[in-house]
């Protein structure tokens, strides 16, 4: 495991970390907040392999 000690804001802190898809490039963590856990792991199945502008623009889908 490889941790980053970051300040996380607390709002971040407070979702439930299943209702979360956390990604990272080199110089980026990208949170994406889902309303459920099924439309989270929907966005995960269908982004398997994606790089961040193509994440990026399925999760606008879920807004």
């Amino acid at each position: 495991m490889i941790c980053i000690k970051v300040n996380i804001p607390e709002e971040l802190s407070k979702i439930d970390d299943e209702l979360k898809a956390i990604y990272h490039s080199s110089d980026t963590v990208c949170f994406f907040i889902f309303k459920t856990r099924e439309l989270r792991n929907e966005f995960i199945e269908r982004t398997k392999g994606m790089n961040k502008l193509e994440r990026e623009k399925i999760y606008e889908e879920y807004n």
